[in-house]
């Protein structure tokens, strides 16, 4: 566990973009529920936690994809975080939208993106990894080189991980669902008996029975 991994816990914590509630689970749209609220946008709020985020993710871009040419922020979570790690690095900067453009050029990608750039994805989030592949699939038809993805928070499902390996995607998140979970014991946001149920929910969200674990 790094010591920037812990970081970021404590700052999502703190700020509740990251908010764990087993008592009193959770509806997802889908119907499941769960322990955990996520909100990563609560972090460009917060000047502190802003700080520490975008910093290690210019930090991890650095490290992870040395080679990287452009930053594509997913929409619409990712936008910010690829603009400010952008800004930092002095690299160029775009996004993907979720569907192309109904007007005008009708875009996908905005940006000035060229046939073999190499690309970093910036994702706030990663749960099934669904919509995190679908812009590395939008870049790659683009012709870019999709170097990775670097992601603020990942849950590390299992469905998640085994979807990024089929479609050959590398994903490198700051923070993970165990850390934040064994952070929030250590700050006294939950009993140190909730891990055990949050780590079961973390293994199969539609088992409802994590909730006697």
């Amino acid at each position: 566990m790094s010591n920037v991994a812990v970081t970021i816990a404590n700052h999502l914590l703190r700020i509740r973009a990251v908010f764990f509630r087993p008592q009193e689970p959770f509806t997802w749209a889908s119907g499941i529920k769960s322990p955990v609220y996520c909100d990563n946008r609560l972090i460009l709020t917060d000047p502190e936690a802003r700080v520490a985020v975008e910093t290690a993710i210019a930090e991890e871009v650095k490290k992870s994809y040395p080679d990287a040419e452009v930053l594509m922020g997913t929409s619409t979570a990712g936008i910010p975080h690829a603009a400010i790690a952008a800004h930092m690095l002095n690299m160029p900067m775009g996004y993907v939208r979720s569907s192309a453009k109904d007007h005008g050029r009708q875009n996908r990608i905005e940006g000035k993106l060229l046939p073999g750039q190499k690309v970093v994805v910036i994702e706030d989030l990663i749960s099934t990894a669904g919509s995190a592949i679908e812009v590395v699939n939008a870049l790659r038809e683009a012709g870019a080189e999709v170097l990775g993805i670097v992601s603020v928070f990942t849950y590390g499902m299992k469905a998640g991980i085994e979807k990024m390996e089929k479609a050959n995607v590398k994903n490198v998140s700051l923070v993970s669902f165990d850390v934040v979970a064994k952070a929030a014991v250590e700050m006294g946001y939950i009993q140190p008996e909730d891990e055990k149920k949050l780590l079961a929910f973390r293994d199969n969200p539609s088992d409802e029975s994590w909730m006697e674990a």
